[in-house]
């Protein structure tokens, strides 16, 4: 009897150590995947540089940046959101840390980035995502989500916009003139969108305390807008930035068609994509989630935390 209970106390030991071993195993793996990495991948002889967090394992949400940003602004939210979920944030060739290859060089269309982003995801093995999108994010996720509905696990939109309703008097006084004829009156349009003061614009206009802004964002974006031969960059991207509205009809199908999962998450105060962009989404997609915050069109330098919450909890549902 005296020998029986000592090999059930070995067990027992035994168990208790591979249970201490597996859950000092995972929250390892959790601390280590709640890392930042820093990383470049080649993609078609570009250099683009991204940011990692989050173990493999859980669901991945890809964040798309958006004017005249980088994968910088989503600095605060990835921690956030790495304990749960393997993150992935790529600079766009142009932009950040990413290469910036000529206009006589790269095609700086839509269709191109889109098509580049879509090469990087191939290439460090994510081929099943949800998408974060915000501004220039938009158009470059409705692209990946054309192409591939079936690897678009739910769609999240922080002032990223696609429809018409969404677009403030912003884009008629300064945008559309340039898209109908392109001529130094039209260009110095864009060209004013390039400066410190516009940059810092985005960054404040509409947040209540101005002072949680750190000057690190528009500081960074200003150093990337103001490189040598940047400017032809963003001015072809304006340029193009028409053909996406013209897409939003083929997107709204694909809405319809898939029926993603979609939260949208708003900077109400947003003087470049208005409210009605983030309601227009329940036209297409009736289950859609709306949230607004007391924010601008960066929302997540002052309501990251908030964000990150109205993601858990959506994707905790929507997405296994």
């Amino acid at each position: 009897m005296l020998i029986a209970w000592s090999v059930i106390a070995r067990l027992l030991h035994g168990i208790g150590i591979l249970a201490y071993g597996m859950t000092a195993l995972a929250t390892e793996m959790q601390i280590e995947g709640s890392h930042m990495l820093y990383k470049t991948q080649e993609v078609g002889g570009v250099r683009i540089f991204y940011r990692e967090a989050g173990v493999r394992t859980h669901p991945t949400i890809a964040l798309l940046h958006g004017f005249p940003s980088s994968s910088h602004m989503f600095r605060d939210l990835i921690p956030q959101l790495a304990p749960h979920y393997h993150v992935i944030a790529a600079d766009m060739p142009g932009f950040g840390y990413s290469d910036q290859p000529s206009p006589e060089q790269f095609e700086y269309t839509f269709d191109h980035i889109a098509s580049v982003m879509d090469q990087f995801l191939d290439s460090v093995g994510v081929t099943k995502y949800s998408i974060y999108i915000q501004d220039y994010g938009a158009p470059i996720g409705f692209r990946l989500f054309l192409k591939h509905p079936d690897r678009i696990q739910a769609i999240i939109t922080q002032n990223g916009n696609a429809y018409t309703e969404g677009l403030s008097p912003f884009w008629g006084e300064s945008v559309e003139p340039y898209w109908k004829e392109k001529v130094p009156e039209t260009e110095k349009k864009i060209r004013d969108l390039l400066t410190p003061e516009i940059t810092k614009f985005q960054y404040t206009k509409g947040f209540v305390d101005p002072g949680r802004v750190s000057p690190d964002s528009y500081t960074f974006d200003q150093w990337t807008l103001d490189r040598p031969g940047n400017d032809a960059i963003q001015l072809a991207l304006f340029y193009d930035y028409q053909n996406n509205v013209k897409q939003y009809p083929q997107w709204h199908e694909a809405l319809r068609k898939y029926k993603p999962p979609v939260l949208a998450v708003w900077g109400k105060n947003d003087p470049i994509f208005i409210p009605a962009g983030a309601e227009a989404y329940k036209r297409d997609v009736p289950d859609a989630e709306i949230h607004f915050v007391d924010s601008g069109h960066f929302a997540l330098e002052d309501h990251a935390a908030k964000i990150a919450e109205y993601i858990y909890e959506f994707l905790t549902r929507k997405v296994r």
